[in-house]
């Protein structure tokens, strides 16, 4: 199974002929490569998966995934699954 991430695009690049950028997840920041989505611009969410832009998503989307997967995250912690094994 695959999971991408939303993140918020805060600068965008070119690396030796490729278009790159520093992207926000939730004050994690990362570089990423953004060849996928030529149309993506600063400001603009976008799924992450494996370092790879993967397509643009509204911010209500974005911030929805976000929201689903912080409870998932509070779900785990409350049976125990975040906890390392003694």
């Amino acid at each position: 199974m695959c999971l991408g991430i939303p993140g918020k695009i805060i600068e965008i690049s070119d690396e030796t002929g490729v278009r790159m950028g520093k992207v926000d997840f939730g004050g994690a920041i990362r570089e990423v490569c953004l060849e996928a989505v030529p149309e993506a611009k600063v400001g603009d969410y976008t799924i992450i998966h494996a370092g790879f832009a993967l397509n643009i998503m509204s911010e209500a989307d974005a911030q929805e995934t976000l929201q689903l997967l912080r409870e998932i995250s509070a779900f785990d912690d409350e049976l125990g699954m975040n906890t390392p094994p003694v």
